[in-house]
């Protein structure tokens, strides 16, 4: 029965099978048995199987209804076994998914099979069942024979089981083959090594062996091998063997085309062994000649080859769907590191009945005897059974007392009443229990070296799962490697060189004591070197070649730093080895593969590497892996935001890659400057013309070099690879490994339609999955996975700082590197081309950026010439759908620059291919005199990415469905549509959500700085870039941008550090488009003095002095941002856009005001230095400064204020005025205006026409000329061709009006007839100074209006928060009524009016949590003189948490006593008041940011709110 055990139980899964065929056989059975229950899931076949074996069976009855899901076979049989049937009928069609075996299965029936021949292969993805049929067919077979390959030998003798087993067997294969007449087999053509024209080949080991497979010759590798290289050609065909003995194929390269063909297996037939194709070789061998297009160490497929390797199916990679934490344990592990700065005695308890620590505390006994008492006190406390880890960190005896140092000798130490000065001490017991104690202590003389006391012990959780307590008290001192310094001359001095000699040409570089020296070759030979120490002669060391002293070579030494203290407490499971539960069904997952989980924090160095081990107790998504976690991984959703981590599968059974030596060779002039390592490893290469080539289930690992061309799998000019370039099926790569690589994993270079599906790219060099000219278009990446993409030397895109820096030989002469502008772009995924599909794939770290779309101009490279320039920045996007980035520095995704297509030169030093500016557009066709099409990104997923979650910069890009989460940064919307970039567009997201901080707290590290407080519950977490960084969630930049019907969640600002749902760019200099706008969002656990943040001086921010900082704004459609319906949000001090009814939010430093907006982009030629002024004249005191958005190094200056229309403006300088002018109407509809009065010298002479300027025509038409008036009312008016300036030469101001002529798309910033322009040219006279023409106010002063009315504050069911602002209103002033004069003062809460009857001061108190009117009160102007205790004890009866509002009306004492309550009230001391008084003030423990004092001689007045209910910020 062994026979048929082993027969059954690896196929279709039922194990009951094997005991059910025995009784059928002997006729014993009965319909009821469940001889096939569960065979393919289909119970059926228990009740029909009888039947047919007794011959009674007929048509009608269902004996293989739903085999392998396959209903037509209950029909097919029948006539079969009549020997009616044809080999055409599809009897086996589908069964176990092999289509093969209906053409196998005739072959067999005639006698004409052999043991060779595939008729099972397959079948249950067991091949061994192929030798077994046919010994079962003649009976020759018995129970010993080694039936069914693979299964353990150890199984094939089961005591108890008869003979009659085989015969079962028997039983079965004729039923199967009586039902198949006979036909001619096709078998060959599923499974390529059983094809009969195939030779059995086996050349042995011979590297100097080159083998040429041509005409005619067809061979079949059946053993391992080693040769120099392979060259297949002229229909020459390798086929390997596929069976249980490992093949491995060692050669220098693989050259197929001609007609040759390389065959591992097949689509329909997966190999099943294992095989391995090992390229060896270095590039610096004698005799190694490169090939001139494949170069060394390659599989090369040329014009008319063929490679087809196809290795098992297997899952490539899935999710995890359980967290996976440190240490591994089910409760979650524990892992608690600290260094200096957390000085003394740390006690941790934990509780025995889970592994959980219940708490932590420090005791500095240095510092405090107190400290000392209350470890004494903490440890009686701790009740007994609880298991404590106590150690030292640092120092902990100086003022340790004997009342604790007893303590813990109770405890069970032995050595803590002695302990001495910095002495390293670990110790584990539990409480109660002293025998349990372990305990070690180490004498430390603070002379430099490590010194480390560990103890460790291992406990049972009441569930019975072990767990291990480790603690560490260390001094811990590190080393490093010196750089390499060059060494020209031959030593002179007897014993080598001085060490402190070689320190004084380095200093600071080298250590005066190092630990080791390494010296080479210019070329990277190693040199043996000494050290050696002679007293009063110091270090010195000598270098020996040969026994010679070397000469012209390099050296680095090995030095300590400064020692360290360390402490660490962990608690894992005792067992190595952790349980995974993944997303689907990993059975295809065996032990021994090697897996990937990637990091689900910032850093993408969280990932780990596992070694699968047998588990029997595992369910169908679940392994056991050797080894612990470090980091933790999640696996579930959080907060809304799907963070699993992503879980990859390494290893394959067919294996290429790279033979390389244990270190790092110079085989290019900078490799060994970066990488201690080999990368110089094998490349495949696809070249135009192949005749056939697909990848699946392989394993690419040591592939790709450090040269332009060598990469794992390289498709290189291939052309369309799909059928559009006749390729029958599709070319693809699928279910592949690429890891441990050292260029890149996939590349394609002109070509395109290829098929890139379940590809796991791991800890690669360079751009990952790499489009490379720029015509690469429609290629698809389908479920593809990178993760660990670190920088590598070819590219500037793919180099890091210190590689941009040194690698200038593609620079010209003279250029200085901007690594930030010029490289830092390495990539998982670099699109050069956006016409390419990306769907359900997962960037998951790099060092800079997932997903990064780049513009190629023209393309570049051997593509020269491909498509007419700027196609690639106006072909619409293609498919980019369920993508995920996270663990990126950089971003997860950008949408923005392009690359340098023209050589360095003197005009532009940059190398080739340095990252530029570009913008993206993208229109039908790629024509941008055609409409737009938007670029949809839906579903994308962003998390844990350092910067930003995504920098999307071009017009019409719309984001749907998205989720943010813990970026530094979620999304920047850079539009494009930012003229003369553009004429407009729109960007826009909607539906989707954003998380400022989530409940994925990440791993804490020693000395991590970027772990700190989060912004809601103050516990610790991991933080995107520093402790104060401003978290945003959306930020604002360029425009206009469409924010709809999105979510904000834990966005909580803290003392120090302001994290806001919607902010705008950090010193920027660029415009904000006044059509930004806002509508539907929703805030859930944001407070609403966290929603936005408009910035303000100090850290990140800097002097918040750059135009676009001054000048930010957007539009509250709905209120659901600032419960005012229709506002414009802007910065609180921007006046261009303010009127006298605008409220103050302090909180955001921000004001929620109401109008008619549009920009002017005003250009000065020739000047791109000034400083320009400008100012509305209903605000004369309130002048805006702004210095220009372009580099000083520009031919002109553009300045780009935002303003309210139908208002008058002046403008000035810091210099004289600019002698060529042009003035932008931007964002104007047909008939807005504004009145302009720029400054110039007197005598200026002026030239002044509009014009009509179409950038994509690139046509200008002429609209009107200016003439000269003496009447400034006929500036207002104008003729067709003619409009009117007046020139006020007193003032020095030129009056212009500015009106639109033409209608404007609703996003477009120009008309639809092109950008409206005027252009002045002034003849300035000479030595013309300063043109600043401010003395012209008040002469042209307006009065402050409101045009557009404020809107009404939402209130009660129209609020979604439970957070709201109250609205206050205060004045007081004096007024003018005709020839009478009087005082007029009030206050006024959400709409309720508390006007002031009588001279003195009114004060009305709002309580902070409800923001209710609780009291209001009025003090005379007498009251206040003296000591008013009538106020005073007002006040102090106040309850704390109160605002307090103050105004005063008509004369009242400026100063006194009184005004001590002012400052109670949150007021600066030492105030000094004038005649008219108003005050936000606030009774309370702190004082919050809104409190506002205003004080005027003539009008005191603030509208703003306050953020109900009343709560102080953490601090930091």
């Amino acid at each position: 029965m062994a026979g048929l055990q082993a027969l059954i139980r690896p196929d279709c899964h039922n194990a009951a099978l094997e005991r059910a065929l025995p009784q059928r056989r002997s006729g014993e059975g009965s319909a009821t048995t469940p001889l096939w229950r569960g065979l393919c899931h289909n119970a059926a076949l228990e009740r029909a199987l009888p039947q047919r074996r007794s011959g009674e069976g007929s048509a009608t009855t269902p004996l293989w209804r739903g085999l392998c899901h396959h209903a037509a076979l209950e029909r097919a049989l029948p006539p079969r076994r009549s020997g009616e049937g044809s080999a055409t009928t599809p009897l086996w069609r589908g069964l176990c998914h092999n289509a093969a075996l209906e053409r196998a299965l005739p072959q067999r029936r005639s006698g004409e099979g052999s043991a060779t021949t595939p008729l099972w292969r397959g079948l249950c993805h067991n091949a061994a069942l192929e030798r077994a049929l046919p010994q079962c067919r003649s009976g020759e077979g018995s129970a010993t024979m080694p039936l069914w390959r693979g299964e353990d030998q150890a199984s094939m003798a089961v005591p108890g089981r008869k003979g009659s087993a085989l015969g079962a067997v028997l039983a079965l294969c004729c039923l199967i083959l009586t039902s198949c007449p006979g036909a001619t087999s096709t078998v060959a053509a599923d499974c390529p090594d059983q094809s009969p024209e195939l030779q059995p080949w086996s050349p042995g080991h011979d590297q100097d062996l080159g083998v040429h497979i041509g005409r005619g010759e067809a061979l079949l590798l059946t053993s391992s091998a080693t040769v120099h290289s392979i060259s297949i050609a002229d229909g020459g065909k390798l086929v390997i063997k596929d069976y249980q003995e490992p093949i491995v194929l060692r050669t220098r390269h693989i050259l197929i085309d001609s007609g040759g063909e390389l065959h591992a297996g097949s689509a329909l037939c997966p190999f099943q062994g294992n095989f391995s194709i090992v390229l060896y070789g270095r590039a610096d061998d004698p005799g190694a000649q490169p090939d001139p297009y494949y170069g060394l160490k390659y599989i090369g497929v040329g014009r008319g080859g063929t490679l087809e390797l196809h290795g098992q199916k297997k899952l490539s990679w899935t999710f995890l769907s359980k967290t996976l934490r440190p240490g591994g344990l089910e409760e979650g592990g524990y892992f608690f590191e600290r260094s200096w700065g957390h000085r003394g005695v740390i006690v941790h308890v934990i509780d025995a009945k889970s592994g959980s620590v219940i708490h932590c505390d420090r005791f500095d006994t240095y510092r405090s005897r107190k400290e000392s008492e209350r470890l004494a006190q903490y440890l009686s406390a701790v009740p007994e059974g609880r298991i404590l880890s106590v150690a030292v960190n640092d120092e902990g005896s100086r003022h340790l007392d004997d009342l604790a140092r007893k303590a813990v000798t109770r405890l069970g130490s032995k050595h803590f009443l002695h302990l001495g000065f910095r002495h390293p001490w670990s110790f584990i017991t539990v409480k109660g229990n002293p025998s349990s104690s372990v305990e070690d202590h180490i004498e430390y003389h603070a002379h430099g070296g490590s010194a480390a006391a560990r103890v460790y012990k291992l406990f049972q959780t009441e569930h019975g799962e072990y767990f291990n307590v480790s603690s560490s008290s260390e001094w811990v001192q590190d080393v490093e490697w010196t750089e390499w310094f060059d060494q020209d001359k031959v030593s002179q001095t007897k014993g080598g060189e001085k060490i402190s000699d070689l320190w004084a040409a380095h200093a600071g570089r080298i250590c005066s004591h190092p630990i080791d020296v390494q010296a080479t070759t210019m070329d990277g030979v190693d040199l043996s070197t000494d050290i050696v120490y002679k007293k009063g002669q110091g270090y010195r060391f000598a270098c020996h070649d040969l026994g010679r002293a070397c000469q012209s070579y390099r050296v680095r030494f090995l030095c300590g730093k400064s020692v360290r203290p360390k402490l660490t407490v962990s608690i894992d499971t005792n067992v190595n080895s952790t349980i995974l539960s993944l997303e689907d069904d990993v059975q295809t997952w065996r032990p021994g593969d090697t897996l990937v989980v990637a990091s689900t924090d910032y850093s993408m160095h969280q990932a780990e590497e596992f070694r699968v081990l047998p588990c029997r107790a595992c369910a169908a998504n679940q392994v056991r892996v050797a080894g612990k976690p470090l980091y933790l991984h999640i696996g579930e959703e959080i907060d809304g935001v799907d963070m699993r981590a992503e879980v990859g599968l390494l290893s394959r059974n067919i294996v290429v890659m790279g033979e390389v030596e244990d270190k790092c060779y110079p085989y290019n002039n900078h490799v060994c400057s970066f990488f201690d390592f080999d990368t110089f490893g094998g490349h495949i290469k696809f070249a135009l013309g192949f005749k056939a080539a697909h990848l699946e289930g392989v394993e690419l690992k040591h592939m790709g070099q450090q040269l332009v061309g060598q990469y794992p799998i390289h498709f290189h000019l291939a052309g369309d690879v799909d059928e559009k370039g006749g390729y029958h099926p599709p070319t693809y790569i699928k279910d592949l490994s690429i890891h441990h690589t050292f260029s890149r994993c996939v590349t394609v270079h002109g070509s395109n339609g290829l098929l890139i599906k379940d590809v796991v790219g791991y800890n690669s060099l360079g751009h990952c999955f790499f489009t490379e000219d720029g015509p690469e278009e429609r290629n698809t990446f389908d479920h593809c996975l990178g993760l660990l993409v670190k920088s590598g030397t070819l590219l500037p895109s793919d180099r890091d700082s210190r590689m941009c820096r040194a690698i200038t030989d593609d620079s010209y002469p003279g250029y200085v590197p901007k690594p930030r502008q010029d490289c830092n772009a390495v990539s998982t995924f670099w699109m050069a081309n956006p016409n390419n599909n990306l769907i359900n794939c997962a960037a998951a770290g790099s060092e800079e950026t997932g997903f990064w779309f780049i513009f190629h101009h023209v393309p570049t490279g051997p593509s020269q010439g491909m498509y007419s320039p700027g196609y690639s920045e106006h072909i619409p996007l293609g498919t980019f759908y369920n993508n995920r980035a996270h663990s990126n520095y950089r971003a997860g995704m950008i949408i923005d620059n392009g690359v340098k297509t023209t050589e360095a030169s003197a005009k532009d030093k940059r190398p080739f291919l340095s990252i530029i500016s570009a913008r993206y557009s993208p229109h039908q066709d790629a024509d941008p005199l055609k409409p737009r099409v938007p670029a949809i990104i839906k579903h994308f997923t962003a998390y844990k990415n350092q910067d930003h979650g995504a920098w999307l910069r071009g017009g019409d890009v719309w984001l749907d469905s998205c989720r943010f989460a813990d970026n530094g940064i979620g999304l920047t919307l850079a539009s494009g549509g930012t003229f003369p970039y553009d004429d407009g567009s729109k960007q826009e997201i909607k539906n989707s959500l954003f998380v400022g901080e989530s409940g994925n707290v990440g791993t804490e590290m020693m000395d991590n700085r970027i772990w700190g407080p989060g912004g809601l519950d103050h516990s610790g977490r991991t933080l995107p870039i520093g402790q104060d960084f401003p978290i945003r969630g959306i930020q604002f930049y360029d425009g206009p941008v469409n924010i709809q019907n999105c979510t904000f969640r834990k966005f909580a600002a803290l003392e120090g550090r302001h994290t806001s749902a919607l902010a705008f760019r950090l010193n920027n200099a660029w415009q904000s488009c006044p059509h930004n706008n806002v509508t539907q969002v929703v805030f859930e656990d944001v407070p609403i003095t966290s929603r936005v943040f408009f910035g303000e001086p100090g850290p990140w921010f800097n002097q918040l002095d750059m135009d676009g900082d001054k000048t930010s704004v957007f539009h509250d459609v709905d209120g659901s941002v600032s419960e005012y319906p229709g506002s414009y949000l802007t910065k609180e001090d921007n006046w261009l856009v303010r009127h006298p009814d605008c409220i103050n939010v302090p909180d955001w430093r921000g004001a929620v005001c109401s109008g008619r907006y549009a920009q002017m982009y005003i250009q000065a030629y020739k000047s791109s230095n000034l400083r320009m002024k400008i100012i509305k004249n209903d605000f004369p005191t309130h002048p805006l400064h702004l210095g220009g958005a372009l580099a000083r190094s520009s031919h002109y200056q553009q300045y780009q204020p935002v303003v309210t229309l139908q208002k008058g403006y002046t403008i000035h300088w810091d210099q004289t005025a600019p002698a060529e002018l042009a003035i932008w109407l931007i964002n104007f509809n047909k008939g807005d205006w504004i009145r302009v009065g720029l400054c110039y010298p007197r005598g200026t002479v002026f030239s002044i026409l509009s014009d009509v300027h179409n950038r994509l025509l690139k046509q200008t038409s002429k609209t009107s000329t200016f003439v000269r008036t003496l009447q400034m009312d006929k500036v207002e008016q104008s003729h067709p061709g003619r409009s009117y300036y007046y020139w006020d030469e007193g003032s020095g101001l030129l009056f212009l009006k500015l009106r639109a002529q033409n209608e404007r798309e609703r996003f477009a910033f120009c008309s639809v007839k092109g950008c409206e322009r005027i252009k002045i040219k002034a003849l300035l006279p000479r030595n013309a100074g300063v043109s600043d023409c401010t003395a012209a106010y008040p002469r042209f002063a307006e009065r402050a209006l409101v045009d557009v009315p404020m809107p009404r504050k939402l209130s009660g069911a129209q609020l979604k928060t439970k957070d709201r602002f109250l609205e206050v209103k205060m004045e007081s002033s004096r007024q003018h009524f005709f020839h009478l004069r009087g005082d007029f003062a009030y206050v006024e809460v959400d709409g309720r009016t508390f006007p002031s009857l009588e001279d003195g001061v009114q004060v009305v108190v709002v309580d902070g949590r409800r923001g209710h009117v609780v009291s209001h009160a009025s003090f005379r102007a007498s009251a206040l003189q003296g000591v008013p205790r009538q106020l005073f004890n007002y006040v102090s009866a106040i309850p704390d948490n109160s605002i307090v509002l103050m105004v005063s009306k008509g004369r009242h004492t400026t100063r006194g006593p009184w005004t001590r309550v002012l400052e109670k009230l949150g007021a600066d001391k030492g105030l000094r008041l004038k005649e008219k008084m108003a005050l936000v003030g606030f009774k309370g423990s702190f004082r919050p940011t809104w409190v506002t004092l205003e004080t005027e001689d003539h009008k005191a007045k603030i509208f703003q709110v306050v953020p109900i209910p009343v709560l102080r910020k953490k601090r930091l």
